[in-house]
């Protein structure tokens, strides 16, 4: 879905895409506690979150106690095709995802999902976040470990028996295929350009909702890559 072109993007060179409308922020939701902790070894680990557009999970997680580096960019899709102007076709398989890393002593992957559906992303819109339209748009978890494998799993499970959002939930749990780094304006976009229309009504009020709905694991300051 493509509309005219913000004046902020035209500064940066950017080129139109829905991911840069200005929009609504989404409702928020009380998530549950995941019913079974992850248990994963020390040291840092990676998890990968498709939510719609990029720029918001990324703040979002970029924002977290634990959380050392997220990264803007592509899954699902071939390398040839991992470019945001192909991308936005919706024809290449790619989702917009982010690639989050990690401390399980501090933060733990159950709680990266419970953050994720809380002010992250809405589960029950099937290729499409918001005003941003597309399967490159999908919600997706994607497991780099068998234990996230069977946390992601269970958690959906859990807030599927509470009917939440009394709407079918469609987030799917997609394999590993592999990972791109968006191009380098994607990254660290919020942090970057916190008056940009888009990030102003779409993503700055899911941080004030992360802020307030998990304290214990908010940061005042954006980890940058």
């Amino acid at each position: 879905m493509r509309r005219p072109v913000l004046s902020a993007i035209v500064a940066l060179g950017i080129g139109t895409a829905a991911c840069q409308q200005p929009a609504l922020a989404e409702g928020t939701m009380a998530t549950p506690a995941a019913a079974v902790e992850a248990r994963e070894a020390r040291g840092k680990k990676v998890a990968i979150f498709a939510g719609g557009c990029f720029w918001g999970i990324e703040a979002v997680f970029s924002h977290l106690k634990g959380v050392s580096s997220v990264v803007s960019g592509y899954h699902g899709g071939e390398k040839k095709t991992a470019r945001y102007d192909v991308v936005d076709s919706g024809k290449t398989g790619h989702a917009e995802a982010v690639r989050v890393t990690y401390d399980p002593a501090v933060i733990r992957y159950d709680q990266l999902l419970r953050v994720f559906f809380a002010v992250g992303a809405n589960p029950t819109q099937l290729n499409f976040q918001g005003p941003d339209h597309g399967t490159q748009y999908r919600n997706a978890l994607v497991p780099l470990s068998i234990e996230q494998k069977a946390v992601a799993a269970g958690y959906l499970a859990q807030i599927k028996r509470l009917d939440l959002w009394k709407q079918p939930i469609v987030t799917a749990v997609e394999p590993y295929k592999a990972f791109y780094p968006a191009e380098d304006y994607h990254q660290d976009f919020a942090a970057k350009n916190p008056d940009h229309g888009y990030i102003r009504r779409w993503d700055a009020p899911k941080v004030r909702a992360l802020k307030a709905m998990f304290p214990d694991l908010y940061k005042p300051t954006f980890t940058r890559n």
